[in-house]
């Protein structure tokens, strides 16, 4: 059994047993409502005969039957025990309530520490996936010598980025010094990118934004450098 399990098992009976006990107060609270306003006439009326007995000369002041009688003793000993039930009774309850809540803290100090294991878990298996935090999947590590990125169906290839896009800017970003840069900006890989058609291309890989491109180009794509001796060429 799961510990939320074993815990709503444990509260389930709680209503049922605290409505028994506010039940049991109730009762034991009029009774010593009863038993109060009983002792209070009989000590009356003993008082009433103390003061006939001193005006009448059979009771002297200051002596010793000038006091209440065992009835109405018993009378106010009785009404102590039933408050003392009813102090009783009333910490049970709170003590039932107070156990369930440090419980409940428990289990939910024990969720969070596993929520926060998970997340650990999930970060580091992100940073271990990804460790340069780029964003960017299908890029090879190769020098600027050769071919970076692949082509597909002989169409300009893109690489999957967190944003497209990406703006020609400088990186407020912490840059490995060996990480191969691209594009007429100088960068390192970032946002979407697309490779020049020209396998003689010297940059090979360009920015979006630098570019003035928003989506993969169809068919064949030249960057300005090598489109411009493409057309030469074709003279």
């Amino acid at each position: 059994m799961s510990f939320l399990e074993d815990f709503q098992a444990s509260l389930e009976p709680l209503p049922n047993i605290l409505q028994r006990k506010y039940a049991l107060l109730r009762d034991l609270d009029k009774s010593l409502q009863d038993i109060q306003r009983q002792n209070e006439l009989h000590c009356l009326q003993e008082i009433e005969g103390f003061k006939e007995g001193v005006k009448s000369g059979n009771i002297a002041p200051g002596t010793s039957l000038n006091k209440f009688s065992d009835e109405a003793q018993d009378e106010q000993k009785h009404a102590i025990r039933i408050a003392d039930e009813k102090v009783a009774l009333a910490v049970q309850a709170y003590d039932l309530v107070d156990a369930h809540i440090q419980q409940l803290d428990q289990y939910l100090k024990k969720l969070e520490e596993q929520r926060r294991e998970k997340d650990n878990a999930a970060a580091a298996g992100s940073t271990g996936l990804n460790p340069d935090g780029n964003g960017k999947t299908g890029k090879s590590e190769g020098g600027r010598g050769g071919r970076k990125k692949s082509r597909v169906g002989g169409a300009a290839a893109t690489a999957a980025a967190a944003a497209a896009n990406a703006p020609s800017m400088d990186l407020d970003l912490p840059v490995d010094p060996n990480e191969p840069t691209y594009c007429f900006c100088n960068q390192v890989s970032y946002g979407e990118m697309v490779a020049c058609d020209n396998p003689d291309c010297k940059i090979e890989w360009f920015h979006y934004g630098c570019v003035g491109l928003k989506e993969q180009p169809k068919g064949k794509w030249y960057c300005s450098d090598c489109g411009g001796m493409q057309k030469r060429k074709g003279k």
